[in-house]
């Protein structure tokens, strides 16, 4: 039996000793009538069983503890009082001895949990008053706040919304005590993700956080403007609720319903720096959940855009009214709470870009015969096949003892088919979706190939076949295809044309070797490939992939590379958060470390050279950017929200309590390789050795992100560079403004579309825009060209040396 008098006394250790009745049974000790005393000075007074204390009594030990309630079989069971000398105690449900079903709990410091309990720890659900007075009430799990909860905090302050270990994890609602509420997601503690800031004047914020902080496109309505339809300013921004944005929790806000309504007043608060009003959290919670409710928005928009055109600090003195009903709102960019860039905009033209882009959205997808027949409940048969289809493959295959690829795993007839019949078969099982037929190509090829990309098998089937399911994201290019993301981010699903899988088919081989041979190789990663056919014979074409942007850390821009000119610009009206931009609208140029561009370039001169033998053209450098906050305004950056047991430090660095760095104002470091002190686990997308960084003497290199930790440099992988910002020398648009001109950035990168053979078709294709556009401008040319005017555009435009 647990010793339950010491289990939730702070003052004393928790341990697991026996109590004295069952542990003492066979001591010698003197007995009368429904009382025995122990030797060591504890006493029971109550009934007997035989010689086992059942029923009702009272046991007092040594040190003063008590207990008096049910006993069963000389274990307390049942419902009871125990008293600590601490002067804790418990009363409620006991069973086995341990604090299990129903009870209350108040500690020695006064706090009061009321509740249920397992095996001596919350869980279940349960209301605790703290001894600062902050009150919690909600799931517990294991001792820790998860689930769906409400804490408020003794200064007034209430957070409403999920919890996970402790923290405020998934969708919730913060409401300070001075007016301002944010309603979206949030990751470990912090405001993380998509949602909606609401200030108590009325304006409110609406965009992305990255750890606590504004991080990425938003839009900022000032107080006395027109509040807009929250769809429509998903869609100006690029979020839509059918398709995953930032976080598998937070996919759908749907925050309409948790905007409060505020009389509109002509002084925007929201628009000052407030320091005096800035709430910090309780103390009680300091390593759980008061770093993100310390600090409310009020006191953290450090930067506004003034009549003159520049941006300056705002002051509670001087600040100008606002009409009400004004037409006129932001849009915003953030990195890690530094605002780099403000476009003054019009409420009805926004609104009216906002419909437009609706209807071009679903003008696009009712042409695409793809999307729209696997629109809904298709869409969801189609991932639930593509599951139990990997599922069974993979299922199938991994038993089977490795060996070296040969000949006869290559082509269209080295595949596994099988019946899933709705009511499941022998060999597989009932389902929800409709029946289908599932073909596996070259099943032992892509075993070995997840096996070189040193991918494990159960963790590659529970990334795709797991209960979190996967996800549907829009397609970013105009071949119509669908895109399902696993729920860890690791794994890209696509569906392919018929020739699109000839060709992959076709190079299966080459392919192999090639990734074999260069293991830091840019090329996609194919992991498997699959078809499904349905009733009436349609048959759907998938490929498993490599997810590049798979990281902690936030990409901030996507561009679509390839050094072509023609048709390689985005419409400025419909580029959004989530736009993969083209070579045209890239307006900066990165500077790198002399040894991490030169392994670049070496690598992309080997798979160019693979990818012109296969006689293929038309891919592209997928570049993803992840901005650090500028250094020039570290002033201007949001600070994080502080909990009682951090402090400042002389230089403006927000310290814990051991003197760690927590925010340091340097963009990131380049340190010596520790494999140590870095996640080395291979990533979906590189499996590559730590890269040499000339600037530090040819070491292999780690780079250390403020906020984030220490991540290892992978070709293609959190590659460390400096970005110029390409001014243009005409700037069309005066009511935007971009703040800098040089940024710390760290690169993901890979190159991508690598199934578009140079066919006669493309040839066709060549001749005809050759005439009408010029042959140097259009992307369709011959491989040979393709490949050297890919490198070259990268080398001269894209990644050039430094001057």
């Amino acid at each position: 039996m647990t010793r339950l008098k010491t289990l939730f006394d702070e003052e004393s250790k928790a341990n697991n000793e026996q109590l004295g009745p069952s542990s003492c049974s066979n001591v010698e000790s003197v007995e009368r009538l429904n009382e025995k005393a122990f030797p060591n000075g504890d006493l029971y007074v109550g009934d007997f069983k035989e010689i086992l204390p059942h029923g009702k009594g009272k046991y007092t030990w040594s040190d003063g503890t008590v207990y008096d309630g049910d006993w069963e079989a000389g274990k307390m069971a049942g419902k009871g009082l125990l008293i600590w000398p601490s002067g804790a105690k418990y009363n409620g449900d006991i069973s086995g001895g341990y604090l299990h079903g129903f009870g209350a709990f108040t500690a020695s410091d006064g706090s009061i949990y009321e509740g249920h309990w397992r095996m001596n720890i919350r869980h279940g659900y349960g209301k605790k008053k703290y001894s600062n007075s902050d009150i919690y009430e909600g799931e517990w799990k294991e001792g820790e706040h998860e689930g769906k909860g409400i804490y408020f905090w003794n200064n007034g302050n209430k957070y409403t919304g999920n919890w996970k270990r402790g923290k405020m994890h998934g969708r919730g609602v913060m409401e300070w005590i001075n007016g301002d509420h944010y309603n979206g997601c949030w990751f470990n503690g912090f405001r993380h993700g998509n949602g909606i800031y609401q200030y108590a004047d009325g304006g409110y914020y609406f965009g992305t956080w990255t750890r606590g902080l504004k991080d990425g496109k938003g839009l900022f309505y000032p107080a006395g403007s027109k509040r807009p339809s929250l769809k429509k300013c998903c869609t100006s921004l690029g979020y839509d609720n059918d398709h995953k944005t930032t976080l598998p929790q937070c996919s759908s806000l749907h925050l309409e319903e948790h905007i409060v309504k505020k009389p509109n007043i002509k002084r925007s608060l929201s628009e000052k720096i407030s320091v005096s009003g800035v709430l910090k959290g309780s103390g009680r919670l300091s390593s759980k959940t008061a770093e993100s409710s310390g600090l409310s928005d009020s006191g953290r928009e450090f930067v506004h855009h003034n009549s003159s055109g520049t941006f300056s600090f705002d002051s509670d003195a001087g600040q100008s009214e606002l009409q009400e009903n004004t037409a006129v709102i932001y849009e915003r960019e953030y990195m890690q709470g530094v605002m780099i860039k403000e476009r003054i905009r019009d409420y009805n033209k926004l609104s009216k870009k906002a419909e437009k882009k609706t209807k071009f959205h679903a003008k696009e997808t009712q042409k695409s015969s793809c999307v729209g027949f696997f629109k809904g409940h298709n869409s969801y048969h189609l991932m639930l096949n593509l599951q139990l289809g990997i599922r069974y493959t993979v299922g199938k295959i991994t038993p089977v003892p490795k060996r070296e690829v040969r000949a006869a795993d290559f082509g269209d007839r080295a595949r596994i088919t099988m019946f899933f019949p709705k009511k499941g078969s022998q060999f597989t099982p009932p389902h929800k979706s409709i029946d289908f037929y599932w073909k596996d190509y070259c099943p032992m090829v892509f075993r070995h190939l997840r096996e070189l990309f040193k991918l494990d098998a159960a963790e590659y089937m529970m990334s795709i076949c797991g209960d979190d399911g996967l996800t549907e994201i829009s397609s970013p290019g105009k071949s119509g295809s669908l895109f399902y993301l696993s729920h860890d981010d690791k794994f890209v699903i696509k569906t392919l044309k018929k020739s699109e899988l000839k060709v992959l088919l076709k190079m299966l081989p080459k392919y192999h070797n090639h990734v074999k041979e260069h293991e830091n190789t840019l090329i996609t990663k194919f992991f498997g490939l699959h078809r499904i056919t349905l009733p009436g014979r349609r048959k759907v074409r998938f490929v498993v992939m490599g997810n590049m942007f798979c990281t902690e850390l936030r990409i901030h821009r996507r561009y679509d590379l390839k050094g072509s000119t023609h048709g390689r610009i985005t419409d400025k009206d419909k580029i959004h958060e989530n736009t993969t931009l083209k070579d045209l609208d890239l307006s900066y140029e990165f500077h790198m470390d002399k040894s991490l561009r030169e392994f670049l370039f070496d690598q992309i001169a080997d798979d160019c050279a693979f990818l012109k033998s296969q006689q293929i053209i038309d891919y592209s450098l997928l570049l993803g950017l992840h901005f650090r906050a500028p250094e020039p305004l570290d002033g201007l950056v949001e600070p994080p929200n502080i909990s009682p047991n951090m402090q400042s430090s002389p230089a403006g660095q927000v310290l814990t309590a051991d003197g760690e760095v927590l925010f340091p104002s340097k963009g990131f470091v380049l340190l010596a390789h520790e494999p140590s002190s870095v996640n080395t686990d291979p990533g979906p997308h590189i499996r590559g050795r730590a890269l040499r960084a000339f600037s530090l003497g040819n070491q292999e290199v780690d780079i250390l992100v403020p906020g984030t930790g220490r991540l290892r440099v992978q070709l293609g992988v959190n590659m460390p560079a400096r970005a110029n910002h390409k001014l243009p020398q005409d700037e069309s648009d005066s009511a935007e403004v971009e703040l800098f001109e040089v940024y710390d950035v760290i690169l993901y990168m890979g190159i991508i579309d690598i199934l578009q053979e140079y066919n006669a078709k493309k040839k066709a294709e060549h001749a005809y825009k050759s005439v009408k556009f010029g042959p140097t401008t259009i992307s369709v040319v011959e491989p040979e060209l393709y490949a050297n005017r890919f490198t070259n555009f990268l080398k001269q435009k894209v990644f050039p040396e430094q001057p």
